[in-house]
């Protein structure tokens, strides 16, 4: 019983992790390559504070990690799975939705 509570707190993290747009398209930059957080504000177009908070969450969540390099600071994923696992989700839910439109799309603007 152990393991499947934390697996649920596992995947709970990683659906907390997928629900902020934001998180999602920094996950997704990291797939491809590790990045400083100055670099990441510029490409997503935020600011270096929100970009701050959402690594913070991702920390958190454990599904990246800040590894020091001199005087700065660079993200990567914490596992290079997650990747996969990122790639597997994204074609899946493709494959699955791609003629459903989520209900709450027009009123929450998700899903879009």
């Amino acid at each position: 019983m152990l393991t499947l509570a934390r697996d649920i707190e596992v995947l709970a993290r990683f659906g907390r992790a997928l629900a902020d747009p934001i998180r999602c398209r920094i996950l997704l930059a990291l797939r491809d390559a590790p990045a400083y957080p100055a670099d990441l504000a510029d490409v997503l177009g935020v600011s270096r504070t929100r970009l701050s908070n959402h690594l913070a969450c991702l920390r958190d969540c454990g599904l990246v990690v800040a590894v020091p390099d001199g005087r700065r600071t660079r993200y990567e994923l914490a596992d290079e799975r997650l990747g996969h696992a990122l790639d597997d989700l994204r074609t899946a839910v493709v494959a699955v939705e791609e003629d459903k439109t989520c209900p709450d799309s027009e009123t929450k603007d998700c899903c879009r």
